[in-house]
This record gives C-alpha cells, sequence and structure tokens, in this order.
C-alpha cells in the first residue's frame, strides 16, 4: 500500500512540476514585449511593447527621410550652387524586414516556437537603406541638367568668300556622373553600415559631355576644298521666277551627300514649297511655256546637273526639257515633271559632298565642295548631231478664203544633241564619255486654212501632220487643267 502511496506522490509531483514548467513557458511565450536589450538601427526597443516598438521604428524612419541631404555643383556661369533635398526626395527608403519577421515570430506558432524564437532572439538588427536612383533622376533631370549646366554645341563648317573651308569649333558641357554619384549616395546614407546620421553634403560628379558635331568629325567627312562651280543667269526672271529659284536653291544650300548617297530632286522640291511656297510662273506643259505655279525650279537642277558633271559624279537620272532652254546650252539641261521626271546623282567621290547654292547679283551659282584629286578637272562638250525641221500644224478658220493660207506661229527647228563629259589630267585629255542623246522635238508651224469640205478643223483632209507634244508639266509644279 505504501508503494502505491509513494507512486502517486511521484506522478502527482511529476504533473505539478510539468505543469508549473509549462505555465512558466507559457507566461514566457505570451509575452507581448520585445526583448530586453534589442537594438534596431542603434535605436533601442527592448521591452517595449511590440506596437510601440514598431511605432518607434517608423517614427526613427520617419526621421530619417525628412533629413536634408545638400547636392553641390558648378552651375554654367562657373559658380557655386547647391540644391538641398530630404531623402525620401531623393530616392532613399529604410526598412529592417529581418526584424519585423522575427517580431511576426513571437506571436505565431507553438507555445515552444514562441519560446524558442524570444530566448534566440537576436539583440542587434540592422536598419536597412535602400535607394532608387530613377527619383532622384526626376528631379535632377535632363532639363535641370541643361538650365544649371548648358547643352553642347556643335561645331560648324563654313564657306569663306574665298571658298575656303573654316571651322567654327563647338563647344561642351557638363553632366551628371550618375555611375559615382550613385556611390556617393550610399556611402552618405544615414544608418546604412559606411554612412553616418545627420545632414549629409555630396558633391555632384560631373563628366564633360562632347557635342555631336566636332571639328575632327567634320574634318573626317572629307570635303577638302572646291571641286566643281557652274552659274546661270537670271536677268530676264520675272519676281515670281525668280522667287521659286531662290526657294529651290536655298532647299539645297548646304546639303552635305554621304559616299555614296543619291541626291533626289524630288525630295528638294517637296521641301522648298513646303518651307518656303511657289508663286506663279511660266511652266512648260504640252511644248508650250504657259501659266503655272514654280516656273524655275529646272533652272536649279540644271545648274546643279553642270556642277555635279564637272565634279566627275555619276548621274542616276537626268532628261532634258521638252523645250530648249536659253540659261544653258543644248544638251546640258535637266527637266522636271513631278511624278514623271526626277533628276538624280550618286556622290561616287568617295567623301562626303557639301552643296552651296546662292542667288546674287542676277545669277544662281551652285559650288560643290568635296574631295577630287588637284591634277584632276572634268569638262561638258555638246554637239548637234541632226536639226529637225519644223512640221506643219494646219488649224481651221472659216473666215478665211477658199484657197488661202495664213501663218498663225512660226515654228522653231527641233535638236537631236549629243553631250560629252571629258575628264583632264594635269591639263590634258585623258577620258572621253558619253552622258547622253537628247531629242529636242521640233515645233510646228501654225497654218490657218479655210474650213474644207467634208475634212475636219485641220483643213488636212482628216490627217493630223504632227503628233501632239506629251501633256507633261515640266518646270514647275501646277499649271492649266486641260481635259483628256
Amino acid at each position: 500500500m505504501r508503494k502505491v502511496h509513494l507512486l502517486v506522490v511521484s506522478v502527482l509531483t511529476v504533473l505539478l512540476t510539468a505543469s508549473a514548467i509549462y505555465g512558466g513557458l507559457l507566461l514566457y511565450a505570451s509575452a507581448d514585449t520585445v526583448p530586453s536589450g534589442t537594438v534596431v538601427g542603434g535605436l533601442e526597443v527592448g521591452g517595449l511593447p511590440l506596437a510601440e516598438a514598431l511605432d518607434k521604428l517608423e517614427s526613427r524612419i520617419a526621421e530619417l527621410r525628412k533629413q536634408t541631404v545638400e547636392f553641390t555643383f558648378v552651375d554654367i556661369e562657373n559658380k557655386a550652387a547647391k540644391a538641398i533635398l530630404t531623402w525620401e526626395q531623393a530616392g532613399v527608403s529604410w526598412d529592417a524586414p529581418d526584424f519585423r519577421t522575427e517580431l511576426m515570430s513571437l506571436s505565431a506558432g507553438s507555445v515552444w516556437e514562441r519560446a524558442k524564437t524570444r530566448k534566440n532572439f537576436a539583440e542587434t538588427w540592422e536598419l536597412l537603406a535602400s535607394f532608387q536612383p530613377s527619383d532622384l533622376k526626376k528631379i535632377l533631370s535632363p532639363e535641370w541638367e541643361k538650365e544649371h549646366f548648358g547643352s553642347p554645341v556643335n561645331a560648324v563648317r563654313s564657306i569663306a568668300a574665298d571658298d575656303s573651308i573654316r571651322y567654327l569649333p563647338g563647344r561642351t558641357a557638363q553632366r551628371i556622373d550618375w555611375e559615382s554619384l550613385v556611390l556617393l549616395m550610399q556611402a552618405a546614407i544615414p544608418g546604412s553600415s559606411s554612412g553616418s546620421r545627420g545632414a549629409a553634403e555630396i558633391t555632384i560628379p560631373l563628366t564633360t559631355v562632347q557635342p555631336a558635331v566636332t571639328v575632327e568629325s567634320l574634318k573626317r567627312e572629307g570635303i577638302r576644298r572646291k571641286i566643281a562651280e557652274f552659274s546661270t543667269g537670271l536677268q530676264t526672271s520675272g519676281a515670281g521666277r525668280l522667287h521659286n529659284v531662290e526657294a529651290a536653291a536655298r532647299s539645297i544650300d548646304g546639303m552635305v551627300l554621304p559616299p555614296d548617297g543619291i541626291f533626289d530632286y524630288a525630295k528638294v522640291v517637296e521641301d522648298a514649297e513646303q518651307s518656303y511656297g511657289f508663286r506663279e510662273a511660266p511652266v512648260i506643259f504640252g511644248g508650250k511655256l504657259v501659266p503655272g505655279v514654280g516656273g524655275g525650279i529646272c533652272q536649279v537642277s540644271s545648274t546643279l546637273y553642270n556642277a555635279a558633271v564637272r565634279a566627275g559624279l555619276d548621274m542616276v537620272e537626268r532628261r532634258n526639257h521638252s523645250l530648249p532652254v536659253s540659261y544653258v546650252p543644248l544638251g546640258q539641261d535637266a527637266t522636271f515633271a513631278q511624278g514623271y521626271i526626277n533628276f538624280r546623282f550618286q556622290n561616287t567621290s568617295g567623301k562626303h559632298l557639301l552643296i552651296s547654292a546662292q542667288v546674287a547679283d542676277g545669277r544662281l551659282t551652285v559650288k560643290l565642295f568635296g574631295e577630287l584629286p588637284d591634277n584632276v578637272t572634268y569638262d561638258i562638250e555638246s554637239r548637234t548631231t541632226d536639226i529637225l525641221t519644223a512640221p506643219d500644224k494646219y488649224v481651221a478658220n472659216p473666215d478665211l478664203p477658199a484657197g488661202s493660207r495664213e501663218i498663225v506661229l512660226q515654228g522653231k527647228p527641233g535638236y537631236i544633241v549629243e553631250t560629252y563629259r571629258v575628264k583632264y589630267v594635269d591639263g590634258k585629255p585623258a577620258a572621253t564619255t558619253r552622258l547622253s542623246r537628247d531629242t529636242y522635238p521640233a515645233q510646228p508651224n501654225i497654218i490657218a486654212v479655210p474650213r474644207s469640205a467634208g475634212g475636219d478643223d485641220n483643213g488636212d483632209g482628216g490627217k493630223k501632220s504632227v503628233q501632239e507634244a506629251p501633256r507633261v508639266l515640266e518646270d514647275g509644279i501646277d499649271g492649266p487643267k486641260f481635259p483628256k
């Protein structure tokens, strides 16, 4: 019996001891305070209720965010200046994610797990800072940089009055060296392992930005000297035609073609129309000069054609006018008909090509600058191989007496012309190349005759003695509308 009693007492003692231990463990695990001695980023939170500790941490983070950082720099006028931002504005934030996670573990899980977490709870926790450069870049934006440091200025190439090539150097500008600034920011952030608390001052590291175009880059284009020049007269041009010539000339002036680049006159005409507009001036339509808009633009293409040929460049597309023009010899013109006939050439010089076009003293002058051996020149020779007799075209005039005729308009002969380019080396002919074989149709004699009985209005027995000229508008962009 005594043994039974002792067993019962032992069991009860064990149960009471276990209960006491569990009760103590439960009390320990259920504490709602941060383990004593806990420090987060230098902030003592040990012994504080969990919620209060988190509030204190948030207050500390808010305090850090409001602290300022002073950015110093030298502005465009070489004067020291500064920009003051809060760390929050600069894109810096703080948190202690590991501490928060472990703090939540103090009240999660079994009694044993909570007690174990509390017992092993670290005393020191780091307050981690993160930096988002994108936030700072929104403030110290490219516009801010332009305002305080200016913008790079491209170098300029100009042509002097003596046709020499001159260069005006560009100007560099300062820009933020963001890679270095990020490192400086990370080192200065309060609460970071390498930083210090309180206000900070950072000198913005700058880097020099070169302009897109420098004297060196311009010289690498190989535009060394004037290689060709050609002029045509404008003395007989009216105000509208003179405006049109100037508009097209301004559109090609300063144009630079890269090696193997194609000059396209259709694009020039489009640009001139949009930029300057064209005025009324005679155009060519159906083999005649008629009122229109844009008359004169072919004088620019023809003048440029002559300069390009004399520079030894290759023609891609070129046609003669349907009428002879007065400003260049036969076979040396280049017409343009929007949507039908274009003028194009290729820069085959191997270097960049600069086009200069100026209207002055009653003349249009086109100059080409680039690279051509000093001992090489080109010239043009045109030869009329055939003269086409002016045909007769009859029109009816019922007022004329029978058997009579009247010349209404005297016709003009046509021409077949061959044009050659001659290459000279050291002043001596070295090669001759045929450039074109052009036909300028004869303009018919317009002869009035009485209406013939049973015939048509031509008075030629129902047969036309000359074919109608193609109705393509040349040397302009608009003209009279003819029925089809």
